[in-house]
């Protein structure tokens, strides 16, 4: 019993606590609307390039007095993936700190955008469900990244492109995360399984249950790249303390159904569609009081899906199944057993952590 109050406790702090540490930007859920004015077309064409440069430029949006605030800005192409399949590749925004004070960007430097891959409703509704798919992690817990949804129109200053408009959404930099939440990031090759800190990790890992993502690892990253693929690993005072992953990005996760989206070759699966928990095993306990978190914030995210204005009636219902599945899944013994405890991962090392070999000497 004290287990599960101080778990649940724990995980109350992580979800209320520095919440108005957020840089101004972020303490909104209104869309804001903002105007993106350089030479995109120039940008683009730098994708495939290894060192793409910053092409300044000048970004409007409309504050709540309803008045058009003008910032510096300049831009480049980001990602992996999706820059070099996107008719449209995500940008990074970076602007200078000391002109944004007083404004609703104070405190900004870089940003990314997501916007849509290509033209088209059905991209933009991918868009809003990637959104959706972080403001519910932040719903779980403050070890998120914090977003914030824009209708951007983007213009040419070299008219080399028509002007569009698109919703898009901005993420908090991987450095405001760590500030807000007194953390440090860490850039390591791999991360030991009793490294990680289990409640932590436990929560992350449901959550990408809940989107049916399994683009991700918590303990290496991919090919060439410090670890981990798609979590970003942070550490509290001490360095050699409990590793904590915080997911991001979420495209290819069964929530947004992407066309290009693909489940790893390795998983008994062949559709994104079918969530698949890879997550790690735990001591015991920490799922369940995981679980009963989770199921404390059942309301808050089937409200988060239902009023979002953005999504439209068909995906809002698909999204809402796959959300009622999963606490479905939870909450039902023989389904849990069978989709996540018989699933986990680690077991043996789970069993060395918990029973270490006693050295003979």
């Amino acid at each position: 019993m004290r287990r599960h109050v101080l778990i649940i406790l724990w995980l109350g702090v992580a979800t209320n606590a520095n919440a108005e540490d957020a840089h101004p930007l972020f303490q909104s859920d209104e869309v804001l609307k903002a105007v993106l004015t350089a030479p995109i077309a120039q940008a683009y064409d730098q994708r495939s390039q290894e060192v793409r440069l910053y092409i300044p430029g000048q970004w409007t949006y409309i504050d709540d007095d309803g008045q058009a605030k003008r910032l510096e800005v300049s831009i480049r192409t980001r990602g992996n993936f999706r820059r070099e399949y996107c008719a449209s590749p995500p940008l990074q925004l970076n602007f200078k700190k000391w002109q944004g004070k007083e404004t609703l960007f104070a405190g900004q430097d870089k940003l990314k955008v997501v916007a849509p891959c290509r033209s088209g409703a059905k991209f933009r509704q991918y868009v809003i469900l990637e959104y959706l798919a972080y403001r519910t992690l932040e719903i779980l817990t403050d070890y998120s990244f914090k977003t914030r949804l824009l209708r951007l129109t983007y213009v040419d200053s070299e008219e080399k492109l028509d002007p569009w408009t698109d919703i898009v959404f901005v993420i908090e930099d991987d450095s405001d995360v760590a500030k807000r939440l007194g953390l440090e990031r860490l850039k390591i090759p791999e991360i030991k399984f009793d490294e990680l800190d289990p409640e932590k990790t436990a929560l992350a890992e449901l959550f990408q249950f809940l989107i049916a993502n399994n683009d991700y690892s918590v303990l290496r990253g991919a090919d060439g790249e410090d670890c981990c693929h798609n979590v970003e690993v942070m550490v509290g005072e001490d360095p050699d303390g409990p590793r904590i992953p915080i997911p991001f990005d979420f495209d290819m996760s069964g929530l947004v159904n992407a066309t290009y989206a693909a489940p790893p070759s390795h998983l008994p699966i062949r559709d994104v569609r079918f969530p698949y928990y890879t997550g790690l095993c735990q001591p015991p306990g920490v799922l369940d009081e995981t679980i009963a978190h989770v199921n404390s914030k059942r309301e808050e995210i089937i409200a988060l899906f239902s009023n979002l204005k953005e999504l439209d009636p068909k995906t809002r219902s698909t999204a809402l199944k796959k959300v009622e599945n999963f606490f479905n899944v939870i909450n039902t013994p023989q389904r849990r057993k069978r989709e996540l405890d018989d699933h986990c991962r680690g077991e043996k090392l789970l069993e060395e952590m918990l029973n270490p070999t006693k050295d003979p000497t």
